[in-house]
């Protein structure tokens, strides 16, 4: 029984015993009671209304470690006096969060703080109004109307000065091959012939389908496009977030992509993850792009990193590739091993075992690719990004 029905029985009983009894105090406190309860029930009436609830988000996008908090707004048809009024809704694994609202008129405002938050991607969902009277007998929930929200936590990342994969790569007998990035001239549109012209670059199809001389428009491209592959596969996930060894490789390869967009060249981020995530990276521009899908990588892949190279997939074509992997398979480095036969390769290898507080030690399959000229870094737990990825450090073991 609610309180408000709990005040009308007791009032009625109070007036039904004033009555037989005679008592003038008994039948006061029985209206009392009674008209309690009448008030109540018309100021529920009166506030149960659909009620507008409004999310805002500071800071947003937000960077993994920032302090986020959560400005609500609720805005209410009636103007019918509160008692309080309390916001609860869910934030994603986070779970539920509540605050007391601040109201003025129809409108009420306040906030919650969720203090610093680790690398993901929070839904705000379940949200739930609750409006209590002035004499705390009873609260209302009314219906609440509210537009989906998210935050988005993005990994933070490190300006490199160089890349370690530029720096140059050993072949067999120790010596180092400088990098030379490719270039050439792609096909783009045809034209007239004008006088002059040579006739190596007349375009004999179309010249024949028009009946006159037309030329290849050519347009100088460089071909020097990479690919940033993000090992996710769950085996070599070590401790939760925000420190754990996924977190260090998303960061990762959320540096190689920023470092190559910097530079103008364009990237592609691959997930091995269960979404599977392709997006392309063209400009600095695209990286907010690429820094939302790295906020919500999880290590959920299905499949090792061994068969996902293997796989057959449209990116396959383009220039470099970089893995940025945790694994430990044998057969993954013979894949790896196997590209570089046809393209240019480099591998950032995430030490797991270090994550875990477990001695580390050299990885065979690592150590291989290394011997067959590819060019290798090792991320540990509590390294400096910035010094192991950039191309100074490489060079200072070349000299050595």
């Amino acid at each position: 029984m609610s309180v408000r029905r709990g005040g009308i029985a007791l009032g009625t009983i109070a007036l039904v015993a004033a009555i037989a009894s005679g008592s003038r105090a008994l039948g006061v406190v029985g209206v009392g009671f009674l008209l309690a309860g009448v008030v109540t029930w018309l100021w529920a009436w009166l506030v149960d209304s659909p009620v507008h609830v409004v999310h805002e988000v500071d800071p947003s996008p937000a960077v993994e470690g920032d302090a986020v908090r959560v400005a609500l707004g609720v805005r209410r048809r009636s103007r019918v006096p509160l008692g309080s009024m309390t916001v609860r809704l869910t934030v994603g694994r986070l779970g539920a969060r509540s605050c007391r609202m601040r109201a003025h008129g129809r409108l009420a405002r306040a906030g919650i703080d969720l203090g610093p938050l680790p690398r993901g991607v929070f839904a705000l969902s379940d949200p739930r109004v609750v409006f209590g009277d002035l004499l705390g007998l009873v609260t209302v929930t009314p219906r609440v109307e509210c537009e989906s929200a998210t935050i988005v936590v993005r990994p933070r990342l490190t300006a490199l000065d160089g890349l370690f994969s530029d720096a140059g790569r050993a072949v067999g007998d120790g010596r180092r091959v400088l990098l030379r990035r490719a270039a050439g001239f792609d096909f783009h549109s045809v034209r007239e012939h004008e006088q002059g012209e040579s006739l190596r670059r007349v375009h004999w199809p179309t010249s024949a389908r028009r009946g006159q001389l037309m030329v290849k428009e050519l347009e100088d491209t460089a071909h020097d496009a990479v690919v940033v592959i993000l090992d996710c596969d769950p085996r070599y996930a070590v401790r939760d977030s925000p420190g754990s060894s996924f977190d260090a490789a998303v960061r990762v390869a959320g540096s190689l992509l920023q470092a190559h967009a910097v530079r103008g060249r364009a990237a592609t981020l691959v997930s091995t993850g269960r979404t599977r995530a392709v997006v392309p990276v063209r400009s600095a521009a695209d990286l907010d792009g690429a820094a939302s899908s790295l906020a919500a990588a999880e290590p959920d892949a299905l499949d090792g990193l061994a068969r996902f190279v293997a796989g057959d997939h449209s990116w396959a074509s383009s220039g470099e590739l970089m893995v940025v992997t945790a694994t430990t398979d044998a057969g993954a480095f013979a894949e790896v091993l196997a590209l570089a036969t046809r393209r240019l390769v480099s591998v950032v290898w995430i030490d797991a075992a270090s994550f875990a507080s477990r001695p580390t030690r050299a990885e065979p399959g690592l150590l291989r690719l290394a011997a067959h000229g590819i060019s290798t870094a090792v991320v540990r737990h509590g390294d400096d990004l910035a010094t192991v990825l950039s191309a100074r450090s490489f060079e200072a073991v070349a000299r050595a």
